[in-house]
């Protein structure tokens, strides 16, 4: 599919890009473009269109566009990293594919082609590639997304879709030095239900998560974590983060993919890597109370989180009204450290890239 191009007659200047390149942030600016690609129902299936790149600027949306009322709408997360050399890569772009086209399904959202998905990241990267920062742990941030744009208030699947792509440049998620954060436990709210939209990557889930996520906050938390009151309190996830423990016999658990937990790329990715490393993994259900228990008697190490805007960061604490479960400190040489850094090695360029898993967008 071809993109064509509208460039934006009026772009940041170099001076104004700079000063935001200097501190990035995260989510705090965007660049001078976005990717779009239509797609219109038709009675043998519907077909995608009309690709562009065009400037960045607010979308026309009807009053009773579809999004606005059902909230039919998917989106993902990736990054794209300069290299040493100059040269622009993603990583696992095929991986974030695929679970875009999961979340698509789940929706009743038309499945959109990986090589467009692909080329949309590519198109709009070699056009706002001045925008890439080179700063230590820094990246591009590239959110593909996809809303129900037709003016309809009947409840069916909309039968026109906007597909599109921004870019944001950003920094540490959590800002700052890496340190051991402390995360909230919610047990007033749940994320996610058996047989909903728990592992599509919609933003529902995110919005069920935030008053959460406000109590977390005014607790002192960055995060908030999420069980399954229904199953003995079973860890899920956090509110945008998968969770791994790591226990003193060198075992990583991580709870298993039950339909409520988001298939997460970096998820995946640590596991692989730790599997590489010969280190047992185990996807399986732990309670909060093996947590406790295992806090209490010295069994678990290391507790950390991972996605893809964060990459890997460690847990010290975890909070609640009642109690608080602490990890110990974290050695140089731990795993969660150790991972992070062969993980951003490979996304950086300066570690092999045994998988595969690297994708040059410029």
């Amino acid at each position: 599919m071809e993109f064509a191009q509208k460039l934006s007659d009026t772009p940041k200047s170099d001076a104004e890009r700079a000063a935001i390149l200097a501190n990035p942030g995260f989510g705090d600016h965007f660049t001078d473009h976005t990717a779009v690609v239509d797609w219109n129902w038709s009675e043998d299936g519907g077909r995608w269109s009309n690709a562009r790149i065009e400037p960045y600027g607010p979308i026309s949306l009807d009053p009773a566009a579809s999004v606005l009322h059902y909230g039919q709408e998917i989106f993902e997360g990736l990054k794209a990293y300069r290299h040493a050399d100059g040269t622009v890569w993603t990583f696992r772009a095929e991986a974030n594919a695929e679970r875009f086209n999961k979340s698509a399904a789940r929706l009743a959202l038309p499945e959109l082609p990986t090589e467009v998905f692909i080329d949309s990241l590519r198109q709009l990267v070699q056009t706002d590639r001045a925008w890439v920062p080179s700063g230590d742990g820094e990246a591009l941030y590239l959110r593909p997304f996809m809303i129900a744009t037709e003016a309809f208030l009947g409840v069916r699947p909309s039968r026109e879709v906007s597909y599109r792509v921004i870019a944001s440049p950003a920094g540490n998620y959590f800002g700052g030095e890496l340190k051991p954060v402390s995360i909230w436990l919610s047990t007033r709210y749940a994320r996610a239900g058996r047989g909903g939209t728990g592992e599509a990557k919609c933003g529902g889930n995110y919005a069920a998560s935030l008053a959460a996520q406000m109590e977390a906050e005014a607790n002192g938390c960055k995060q908030v974590l999420f069980l399954d009151p229904f199953n003995d309190n079973a860890v899920e996830e956090l509110g945008g983060m998968n969770v791994f423990f790591v226990f003193d016999d060198g075992r990583i658990v991580t709870p298993e993919l039950n339909g409520n937990i988001l298939r997460g790329v970096t998820r995946s990715s640590v596991i692989q890597l730790a599997k590489d490393r010969g280190l047992t993994v185990e996807e399986r259900r732990i309670t909060l109370d093996e947590w406790r228990r295992t806090a209490e008697n010295g069994r678990l190490r290391e507790v950390f989180a991972c996605g893809t805007a964060a990459v890997i960061t460690p847990i010290g604490e975890l909070k609640t009204t009642e109690e608080s479960i602490t990890t110990p400190s974290l050695q140089a040489d731990s795993v969660t450290m150790s991972i992070r850094e062969e993980l951003l090695g490979i996304q950086t360029g300066t570690a092999e890239d045994t998988h595969g898993w690297l994708t040059r967008l410029a």
